[in-house]
């Protein structure tokens, strides 16, 4: 595709604001000579080895903007496969901005969310996998999740993925040879062996498709909504949580109409806590609108705690846990138990077969029990953080996965009831091509639209 991509395209590559240094990079075929036009050092930088860093001035006319390095990477030895330069100049919106405009007046276009890492796909020089771990790598909220993209972007899940592939063709290529004897009852692939092998690939999608709940932990952190009736202490227990003063805490119901979010981190993954408002019936048209946004909030987290005050009773917020739990069926809940300290709750909780099995008793205003619930929240992050490897799935990659195990589902059912080979090689060819959509051996401008649009300008 490059011989197609003739304009040069550049845009600063670090955030504007104040730093030592920024940087701003220029790709295509005639980078070197349009920033030539405005950089006067010991050497042209079209003349420049491959991986040098030359030292110099960058002018806009006769005007001196600032001293520079600029650093050579040709084609198609770079980032991009094109011919790359980036120019390092100081710190600040101002100089970085001056250059920037300097280079589109010399003949450059400003680039577009993701499209120096576009180039690189379209270049060959990264997957479709690999080139959104890049996005993921950059907006990591965790260690645990950077290191994974940064795995993912070496290419693991590409070489596994490829693999899968490559045995799927080899299949497919060998039923259709026996399509082609068919009336010589000529046998090219043995079909207990064919059936191991699409069981196999089948598994493999099922498998890492259950890794999808977890890698949005990795990617995003841990969402942790706290819900309940008014005045059970959600806005204690979230201060508690964060440790520190956050919320507005009063004995008057209501008093949280909109929900309050905070991230903190444990063991490395990042814990983002939402303070929802009260849940119950009410005439207050705002209040109303802060428990409606309660519930959409909830259906973002991972994990709900379900805030009981167990002053009046234990199993008070039973039926606001057993909602819940229908409504959320895909995440965590846990019952909590709060004002402890305010009752004898050992006695309360005695003999109570009414009460869930995950529940943690706290008090949010004396600090007991906080610990236990951090750790518990924490153990909940670091196991989702222990089932990765080199696979940060996102939602594209398990729908396609989701597909190719449908078809190959197709497949071993057909293949069991000794069905012709057309049918069997008619879904193995499909989930090929689901795979191949993964890793961008089939693609269309759309898809590709699609994922670079969320990545930064400057990537």
């Amino acid at each position: 595709m490059s011989e197609f991509i003739h304009d040069v395209i550049c845009a600063p590559a670090t955030p504007s604001g104040l730093s030592g240094l920024a940087v701003i990079r220029v790709s295509g075929r005639d980078a070197f000579s349009i920033v030539d036009s405005c950089f006067r050092g010991k050497a042209k930088i079209a003349s420049a080895d491959s991986h040098t860093i030359l030292y110099g001035k960058f002018f806009v006319g006769d005007t001196m903007i600032d001293t520079v390095t600029v650093s050579v990477f040709r084609a198609p030895n770079s980032y991009t496969g094109e011919n790359v330069a980036e120019i390092g100049c100081h710190g600040g919106s101002v100089i970085s901005d001056l250059i920037v405009q300097a280079l589109i007046t010399a003949g450059c276009r400003f680039a577009g969310p993701g499209e120096f890492t576009k180039r690189a796909f379209l270049n060959g020089k990264l997957d479709l996998t690999q080139a959104e771990a890049v996005a993921d790598i950059i907006h990591a909220s965790s260690r645990a999740g950077s290191l994974v993209a940064a795995r993912q972007i070496a290419g693991g899940f590409t070489v596994r993925v490829a693999k899968l592939r490559s045995d799927l063709l080899d299949v497919c290529a060998l039923l259709e040879a026996e399509l082609d004897f068919a009336h010589e009852d000529i046998e090219f692939i043995d079909k207990s062996r064919m059936l191991h092998l699409l069981t196999d690939a089948r598994n493999f999608c099922t498998e890492t498709l259950e890794l999808h709940h977890s890698a949005n932990i990795l990617r995003d952190g841990l969402y942790v909504g706290i819900a309940g009736y008014p005045n059970a202490g959600k806005s204690t227990l979230f201060n508690a949580l964060i440790g520190k003063h956050r919320a507005i805490v009063s004995d008057i119901p209501g008093t949280t109409r909109d929900y309050i979010e905070e991230t903190t981190h444990i063991g490395g993954i990042a814990i983002k806590y939402f303070d929802t408002a009260g849940i119950r019936e009410s005439d207050d048209i705002i209040e109303i609108e802060g428990i409606k946004l309660a519930e959409a909030i909830m259906r973002q987290c991972n994990v709900l705690l379900i805030v009981n005050d167990v002053t009046v009773s234990p199993e008070y917020s039973l039926p606001l846990f057993n909602k819940i739990s229908e409504m959320y069926s895909g995440s965590e809940i846990i019952y909590v138990q709060n004002k402890i300290d305010a009752a004898d709750y050992s006695s309360l909780k005695e003999n109570n077969d009414l009460l869930p099995e995950k529940i943690i008793a706290v008090s949010a205003r004396s600090g007991e029990g906080i610990a236990e619930l951090r750790k518990l929240l924490a153990d909940i992050a670091s196991d989702a953080a222990g089932r990765f490897n080199d696979i940060l799935l996102n939602r594209r990659h398990a729908s396609h996965l989701q597909n190719v195990a449908e078809r190959l589902d197709n497949a071993i059912r057909t293949t069991e009831e000794n069905m012709s080979n057309e049918f069997i090689a008619l879904d193995v060819r499909a989930a090929i091509y689901e795979l191949g959509m993964i890793t961008g051996q089939v693609w269309s401008e759309e898809i590709l639209n699609q994922i670079f649009e969320r990545f930064c300008i400057g990537k």
